[in-house]
């Protein structure tokens, strides 16, 4: 866990990076379930007062991602198994509906970006390169979030999107999976261009439908 800088001319900020730090920690598997979140010791490897810390977990434990007990402490709860499939059901019934928007209110600008994204998804689907893929996969759905023009639903789904990079790596190593999405987001990337929301929004719910069962599918969803 890195030192993190401290800008007191940024007290917020300094909290917020708390918090992304050690949100990114449970997220990775870093902080494992059960495992217990020691102020002090927080502290000294963040290089930060205790008072951020504090804030950090409290805010942690309205995200669902940590429990505070009475005498015991913040513990560790992450992200289940449980959880991963609720997100992904959720997102199979509201994220055709940012492709919906997108296709109705994206800029000339996002769809410029919008191809960039799937060509290079191209390139590094082609040289197998996973690191590259996960990365440039949530950009793509990032664009759509954002030229759907809603703030709720484009941080809804990208919070769930967060929450499940674990199970998106897993998905993305099975073999064939990658080729299979490129040509998914080749057909989405086309239906918004062609400003055709129903089908922008009917490819998007088959684009995580078929993600979804492709990690239910390999049963190698570790998130302890």
């Amino acid at each position: 866990m890195r030192k993190i800088v401290n800008d007191e001319n940024e007290n917020y900020s300094l909290r917020a990076r708390v918090f992304k730090a050690l949100e990114e920690d449970i997220i990775n598997g870093k902080l494992q379930p059960g495992d217990s979140l020691i102020e002090t010791k927080l502290s000294e490897e963040l290089g930060v007062s205790r008072t951020p810390i504090r804030e950090a977990i409290r805010q942690l434990e309205l995200e669902g991602l940590v429990k505070i007990y009475p005498n015991k402490g913040a513990v560790v709860l992450g992200v289940s198994a449980q959880d991963i499939e609720d997100i992904y059901t959720i997102r199979t019934m509201i994220e055709g509906l940012a492709a919906r928007w997108a296709a109705e209110k994206i800029t000339p600008e996002e769809i410029e970006a919008l191809n960039e994204s799937v060509e290079l998804l191209e390139f590094y689907t082609n040289k197998n390169d996973m690191q590259h893929l996960q990365k440039l996969d949530s950009k793509f759905h990032e664009i759509i979030y954002e030229a759907c023009k809603s703030k709720p639903l484009k941080h809804t789904l990208s919070t769930f999107h967060h929450y499940i990079q674990r199970a998106r790596v897993t998905s993305f190593e099975t073999p064939g999976r990658a080729k299979k999405a490129l040509e998914e987001h080749k057909a989405i990337l086309q239906a918004i261009i062609d400003r055709d929301a129903e089908r922008a929004e009917r490819l998007t719910c088959e684009h995580v439908k078929n993600a979804s069962k492709n990690l239910i599918a390999q049963k190698k969803v570790d998130i302890k």
